[in-house]
């Protein structure tokens, strides 16, 4: 055929493809010419950017003019286009009521608890399913990122495949600040700490549980500081995840003897507040800070859920305390990882050098005993959780728990 098929086509690449592939560029914006295509129309020089031969891996900055060769489209019969589902009216009015802010690179959610992210076994209803909703005549919104199902909170989707890769970059890259409310099980020693616990999932769970696991574990850290205290019955703390592992608020929390209340899966019957304190989960994604493509940072708050709202009244908590930003953490840089690698690694040595001096499990010298759990049930954890200034890295020291120990054998008195 003649006409447009014919045609040298140029295009301007836009702020939202900075820094992409030249390959990733024609998925995103010319899907129908197949990557043999590209690189075939790249090693014969009929592709230019500004001018200039280019590969297909050529980084493109915002700006450039990109000359593309006619014609390329994928055959007629190919597959078609995955067709749009049709929402019910309660679809759309759920998604209308969700939306917090939008703009042209990103809509941000406040997503109910109750509501998956993304559809699962037997999950009819979910965040993914809904996005149509946002984009009648233009791309499909994408998912950056996740919030559990039973979470509430602040969900960021991107407009555009452009800014879908601008987020997912700000998120892989830990700067975006991610700022959560929790209600939590008793009250920890420390007022503002740091948990750094390795997490992997639970063998024989399907990957549906996650545990701390201090050799084959990947590094998790999260930040957190106590807002307020409702006696000893429990807390109202703020958390900071410093890294991005599954349930990894979740797990932290209950590893230092304060489950989160309502969460069951991590915390057990411990979980539960006795009296007007719903049963659901009270972890809420309170809000986000993000740059943004046009430059200024996205800083996004989402009101409590009714149940989260109600337990911090019963409680006698005050919304307006957590208002305060908390001071960021000192950037961790690779002397820092050094230097917590080789603490850690002395530590071990430390700890197995004296196992083999006492022969007893569970001793330890006077002072090296870890934070002691809130709520009177004496659990302590040496090992992951340290107090300081906000921006530590260092795991606080530890030596072997203290216990009773084994039974020592007749005639044989332990080395000293």
């Amino acid at each position: 055929m003649a006409g447009n098929d014919d045609i040298v086509r140029q295009f301007t690449v836009g702020h939202d493809d900075e820094g992409v592939r030249l390959d990733r560029w024609f998925k995103r914006h010319l899907p129908k010419v197949g990557f043999a295509m590209v690189s075939r129309w790249a090693r014969t020089g009929q592709i230019r950017v500004d001018g200039k031969r280019a590969d297909v891996d050529t980084r493109l900055t915002a700006g450039q003019v990109l000359r593309v060769p006619p014609g390329g489209e994928a055959k007629p019969g190919g597959k078609a286009p995955r067709p749009k589902r049709e929402l019910t009216e309660e679809e759309l009015e759920l998604a209308d009521q969700m939306v917090l802010t939008q703009d042209r690179a990103a809509i941000v959610l406040n997503k109910p608890p109750g509501l998956a992210t993304q559809g699962g076994s037997g999950m009819k209803q979910h965040v993914d399913g809904l996005l149509d909703a946002y984009a009648p005549d233009g791309p499909r919104p994408r998912l950056v990122h996740r919030l559990d199902k039973d979470t509430s909170g602040v969900l960021l989707i991107a407009r555009t495949p452009g800014s879908a890769a601008y987020f997912s970059k700000r998120f892989s890259g830990r700067s975006a600040k991610k700022i959560y409310w929790a209600l939590v099980m008793g009250v920890p020693n420390i007022d503002d700490g740091m948990i750094e616990l390795p997490l992997a999932k639970q063998p024989g769970t399907g990957g549906e549980k996650m545990h701390v696991d201090e050799e084959n574990g990947q590094s998790a850290r999260t930040r957190f500081r106590v807002l307020d205290r409702a006696g000893n019955r429990a807390a109202w703390v703020e958390l900071h995840p410093l890294t991005g592992r599954t349930h990894q608020l979740r797990v932290h929390m209950a590893a230092i003897g304060h489950p989160i209340v309502g969460d069951g899966k991590y915390g057990g019957q411990d979980a539960f507040l006795s009296g007007t304190i719903s049963r659901k989960m009270h972890l809420h994604a309170r809000r986000l800070i993000i740059e943004h493509p046009d430059g200024a940072p996205l800083d996004v708050t989402a009101p409590l859920p009714e149940h989260f709202a109600n337990s911090m009244e019963n409680l006698g908590f005050d919304e307006a305390d957590g208002a305060e930003l908390p001071p960021g953490p000192a950037p961790f840089t690779k002397e820092d990882e050094k230097r917590v690698a080789k603490q850690h690694s002395k530590q071990i040595r430390k700890e197995r050098r004296g196992e083999r001096r006492t022969r007893t499990v569970g001793r330890s010298d006077e002072g090296s005993r870890g934070p002691r759990a809130g709520g009177g049930k004496g659990k302590t954890l040496g090992k992951g959780l340290h107090k300081g200034p906000p921006g530590t890295r260092v795991p606080k020291k530890s030596g072997p728990k203290k216990g009773k120990g084994s039974p020592v054998p007749k005639g044989k008195a332990p080395k000293r």
